[in-house]
């Protein structure tokens, strides 16, 4: 393995909830061996993202009901194909080269478990996107 993969990996968080076993489906298994820790990992800048993302399209979101909020969230990953290619790119070049071969072989379904992932983490901390967060500890 590579310098690089292995300082990749190292860097991973561990989710003790990310079971994997004979069962699993090998898209299943990716997304709890790859994107759920990728996901963890890159979880603060994906928040700065989005709120940059906010920003540049007038802080409508701020005057949104915190459903209209969550949809929000969701649309703007499902129909913005520039804002989804860059999250995309937060979360692949977090991929090892074993992971990437893997991912390319079948990239459309691993899209949709990863996007899902990144629209998850964003809605489950919906008050971390406040325009003035309070500071939270690590």
């Amino acid at each position: 393995m590579s310098t690089r993969d292995s300082d990749l990996l190292a860097l991973r968080p561990i989710i003790p909830s990310a079971r994997v076993n004979a069962q699993t489906s090998s898209e299943e298994q990716f997304q709890n061996e790859t994107l759920r820790p990728v996901g963890k990992l890159q979880n603060d800048l994906l928040l700065e993202v989005f709120r940059n993302y906010i920003s540049k399209h007038k802080n409508v979101f701020f005057t949104l009901t915190i459903e209209k909020r969550l949809g929000y969230i969701e649309n703007a990953i499902q129909k913005d194909v520039k804002f989804r290619n860059s999250l995309k790119g937060i979360i692949i070049g977090q991929f090892t080269l074993a992971e990437y071969k893997e991912y390319v072989t079948n990239s459309s379904a691993l899209n949709k478990r990863m996007m899902n992932i990144v629209k998850e983490r964003l809605q489950s901390q919906i008050q971390l996107l406040e325009p003035n967060p309070s500071p939270h500890s690590n």
